[in-house]
């Protein structure tokens, strides 16, 4: 009984195996190629995917936008050689196996907003007062 069990299995894996196709294709295509000053050591993405981050062996970690553009440089060091996001999207980890240590970096994406075109009242040139009242309950 067991035998015919086997065989059954057997003759059923190779049906599968032949009715299955056997070969596919991979199209592909490099959208953007990221010259870095150093060699990259290692590199995270984002958790929303509109981030890249590559850490070079200089000890700067490179961000780019994912369609290449270079956001900024932040220098952390020659010791990092690990690079990881973190549970949020602000989060990076960084480890150091030489230090024994992993670095916590909290970013905060400052865009700059172009207010040139839009309206307001009264002179570009007036003078803007701010009242802060520290006693406010």
């Amino acid at each position: 009984m067991n035998n015919r069990c086997a065989v059954f299995l057997l003759i059923a894996v190779v049906f599968l195996t032949l009715s299955s196709p056997v070969s596919g294709a991979v199209e592909w295509d490099v959208k953007k190629t990221l010259n870095l000053e150093g060699p990259p050591i290692d590199l995270a993405a984002s958790l929303n995917g509109k981030y890249i981050y590559v850490l070079t062996d200089q000890g700067s970690i490179y961000i780019y936008s994912v369609e290449g553009r270079l956001e900024d440089k932040i220098s952390v060091g020659s010791q990092v050689d690990g690079i990881k996001v973190g549970p949020w999207e602000d989060v990076i980890l960084l480890s150091s196996k030489k230090n024994k240590q992993v670095q916590i970096l909290l970013l905060d994406f400052i865009k700059d907003i172009d207010l040139s075109n839009s309206p307001f009242k009264g002179p570009a040139d007036a003078p803007v007062e701010i009242a802060v009242f520290s006693d406010f309950q």
